[in-house]
């Protein structure tokens, strides 16, 4: 609960096929990779604005496209990089995962070199 209203965490597009492949990978990188996503959840429940906001300016224009008009950082293990949106009513708050990304994945999304 977050200001009396109750959190949803939803994972969209790429960041449920990463979660799904390295669900299915079993490996040591993907199994720390999971502790952290799963320990983010937990954060994120109790609070959404945990993330490291990212300024209008600098969001992708992939993710302008579909309408998102803000952006939140999560640094993950590894160096990987977990982005989320947030979208509400008056009664629930919907945490909407889009991206979980390497540090080279990311880098490329936001035109870093």
């Amino acid at each position: 609960m977050f200001f009396g209203k109750e959190v949803r965490i939803l994972l969209k597009g790429q960041a449920k096929e990463a979660y799904i492949e390295l669900k299915k990978r079993g490996d040591k990188e993907a199994r720390i990779l999971l502790n952290s996503i799963e320990r983010i959840k937990n954060i994120l429940k109790d609070n959404p604005h945990y993330g490291d906001p990212v300024r209008k300016e600098l969001i992708p224009e992939s993710l302008k496209r579909l309408g998102i008009n803000n952006l939140y950082r999560v640094e993950l293990s590894n160096y990987w990089r977990m982005l989320y949106t947030l979208e509400g009513n008056k009664v629930e708050i919907f945490v909407l995962v889009l991206n979980i990304l390497d540090h080279n994945e990311y880098n490329k999304m936001f035109g870093y070199k």
